[in-house]
């Protein structure tokens, strides 16, 4: 959120002076404003208007407290009808020091730009004392309209006079997103079916009509009859947007076990009980949420899906007949309530070679290139489309096979 907008200008009898801000008396003391400043600008004023070396330029300033960042983007225009044959000024943004300056970036840059023309055009800044034209905003108004625009709508569009508008926005910046492996599985975060329209990408319309939480991206990509990199590529942007979650394959063989952030799901803070019960819940009457508790609680490294469920049914509790399990699951992995414990192949063969500078086990085996513990049986078994039983038939030709959980 932007604190405070001035603009700045150099007086070659004065000095650098605020000759616009707002909100009134936020950088500099203004009569009938009894109103903290931010920082002290005098302290800071070398550093709006700088030298001539940092002129045309971004630049960014923190205030002696730590407490503010000033974005500004100082501008020098040479001329001779100029006090001293040129024209300086700037335009800055303060933001608290905790917020993320890169879409700020953009907006400072175009005001710098947009006022650098206008001021080449017909002296807009230099002149502003001197015009009695009513059919341009003063200064003062359009910072004031600029600040309220874009903290209330993160875009402004804001007509100056018949010639040039100000337009501006403020895109969010996300990080890149993680590669999307075969193996993953993507769930949506949003209804697509209510903003997909004729406009969007086919081949993004038919890999959005695939996803559900269950198939897998090499499944995706086969039923939507779209190749397997340009479903990557589709699904990477949608996590670029945060339009998805990426999870693993859910399998009654994979294992599970709860981190310390379960103990906010039994403290129920901010009704995360509830929220789970109306996720997971599918038939008869619904069950108190100790049972929720039970189950994230129950879930442990020595023991599958599978064995999990038999240790409930066999204390009386069939959580099939109430619970969705592979929803319970993903519910956990996406408050990072519970992890998964990962499968991995690995050869006794393989250490022995890295310890002799070798990179690779001996033998003409596919499976070998498996067996350096670093791919995953979701790997292994989604890359040669086969089962987890056929793959670890596979494996054990290799007679010093292991399996480690991690």
């Amino acid at each position: 959120m932007i604190q405070g907008i001035f603009f700045a200008r150099f007086l070659s009898e004065q000095g650098t002076k605020v000759v616009h801000q707002s909100p009134p008396g936020c950088i500099v003391a203004e009569p009938d404003v009894d109103k903290p400043r931010l920082f002290d600008f005098e302290t800071m004023a070398e550093y709006i208007i700088p030298r001539q070396a940092f002129c045309n330029r971004f630049v960014t300033i923190c205030e002696p407290e730590n407490k503010y960042r000033i974005l500004g983007h100082p501008v020098c225009i040479k001329d001779e009808k100029y006090a001293r044959n040129e024209f300086m000024f700037n335009f800055c943004i303060v933001l608290g020091v905790e917020v993320d300056k890169t879409p700020y970036e953009a907006v400072v840059r175009r005001l710098a730009s947009t006022f650098t023309e206008m001021e080449v055009q017909n002296e807009y800044l230099s002149q502003e004392d001197y015009s009695n034209s009513q059919e341009r905003r003063s200064i003062a108004a359009l910072i004031e309209i600029i600040k309220e625009d874009l903290n209330n709508y993160n875009e402004c569009m804001i007509p100056v006079d018949d010639a040039n508008t100000i337009n501006m926005k403020l895109f969010p910046n996300h990080r890149h997103p993680p590669p999307v492996k075969s193996w993953h599985v993507p769930i949506s975060t949003m209804k697509f079916s209510e903003i997909m329209d004729d406009t969007w990408d086919l081949t993004m319309k038919k890999v959005i009509k695939q996803i559900d939480g269950i198939k897998d991206v090499r499944r995706i990509a086969h039923d939507a009859d779209v190749a397997l990199g340009l479903t990557k590529i589709a699904l990477q942007h949608l996590l670029y947007y945060d339009s998805i979650l990426m999870l693993d394959l859910f399998l009654f063989g994979n294992i599970y076990a709860p981190t310390p952030e379960v103990n906010d799901f039994l403290a129920d803070r901010d009704g995360m009980q509830d929220e789970c019960a109306n996720y997971v819940y599918i038939n008869g009457p619904r069950l108190p949420n100790f049972y929720l508790c039970r189950l994230f609680t129950s879930l442990a490294t020595s023991r599958t899906v599978k064995e999990w469920l038999k240790l409930h049914n066999d204390q009386g509790f069939p959580v099939l007949n109430f619970v969705d399990v592979r929803r319970f699951i993903q519910f956990g992995i996406i408050k990072g309530l519970i992890y998964r414990v990962q499968k991995y192949a690995v050869s006794p063969a393989y250490i022995s070679s890295l310890v002799s500078g070798q990179t690779r086990v001996a033998g003409d085996n596919i499976m070998q290139k498996y067996l350096d513990g670093c791919h995953s049986f979701d790997q292994i078994t989604t890359e040669n489309n086969l089962a987890e039983a056929k793959i670890r038939e596979q494996l054990r030709k290799f007679p010093d096979f292991d399996t480690i959980y991690r």
